[in-house]
């Protein structure tokens, strides 16, 4: 298999860390958004991932500039039908992500491999709902794109090990280093990672510690390089929330029953980063904790 087009549908914090990895790799991006404006967000902080590495030698402003020419942005799911390879980074919603993998399956040509960026959810059931089981994987990359160097790599009961084998040698060729994992509820990494994060935020419910104490004893007690309430807010407490109830859901054990302060914060829309409020305020010169 070749690849030389890459569709990318989703304009957030992953869509366009994806479409910068492979823009910079030499592929042709087309990226894809309901909305105009989130496009054009999404090119202005490529734009100003690239100004950074310009400025600290490590990109030229003519690397920069055809960087930036390969990617192209649309609004019309169907314009991403000619790429060779589709990857899906919307939110992590099944609905959401099974209804676009719907709306696109008109439109793409029969050698199109389809991935999903999908963190949590199975891939056997994304693939089974659309004309390609064989060719569907779950390429789950790290957040930020650009900087971290692993990328999950699943693959459904129907993924053929010809399409496992080419996203093998694609990982590779994009400068990231893959880790194979079995299509089971949050793969490797969030199986791990989040409930770690839910129970920081139970120690916090159950007041065990507040949440700079908590963070704090993460950092300098265990070497992490950011606390969990902190990577909560980083990764997004909605996100958190719909992976702990993939696994409460898919797993049937009460061990990853998502923690009721985590639901309040999220009904609160206190969502972490992305909005200025979470476990902690970031809407001042320094992140307060809200707790």
């Amino acid at each position: 298999m070749t690849f030389q087009t890459i569709g990318v549908i989703g304009a957030g914090q992953m869509g366009n860390g994806i479409a910068q990895v492979f823009a910079a790799s030499g592929f042709d991006v087309r990226l894809n958004d309901l909305s105009g404006e989130a496009l054009e967000g999404a090119v202005a902080r490529i734009s100003k991932n690239l100004d950074r590495l310009v400025a600290r030698g490590k990109a030229t402003d003519d690397e920069k500039a055809a960087i930036m020419s390969r990617i192209g942005t649309t609004t019309d799911l169907g314009d991403l039908g000619e790429s060779d390879l589709v990857i899906e980074a919307a939110t992590e919603r099944e609905d959401i992500k099974s209804r676009i993998f719907s709306d696109l399956q008109p439109s793409l040509q029969p050698h199109t491999i389809l991935a999903s960026n999908t963190s949590s959810i199975s891939i056997t059931r994304l693939g089974a709902g659309t004309d390609r089981p064989e060719r569907f994987i779950g390429l789950h990359f790290m957040n930020p794109v650009p900087v971290m160097k692993l990328v999950e790599l699943i693959r459904g009961i129907n993924t053929s090990e010809e399409t496992y084998r080419a996203m093998l040698g694609l990982i590779e060729r994009i400068g990231k280093i893959s880790a194979s994992a079995e299509d089971y509820p949050a793969f490797i990494v969030n199986r791990v990672l989040i409930p770690m994060i839910n129970e920081a935020v139970y120690a916090l419910y159950e007041g065990v510690g507040n949440v700079a104490s908590i963070d704090a004893a993460m950092k300098l007690g265990a070497n992490h390089p950011m606390g969990p309430l902190e990577l909560g807010d980083f990764i997004g407490l909605d996100t958190c929330l719909a992976i702990m109830n993939v696994l409460h859901d898919g797993m049937a054990d009460t061990k990853y029953r998502p923690c009721p302060l985590l639901t309040k914060y999220v009904e609160a829309g206190w969502l972490g980063r992305k909005v200025g409020r979470g476990f902690y305020d970031y809407r001042g010169e320094t992140p307060v904790p809200t707790r």
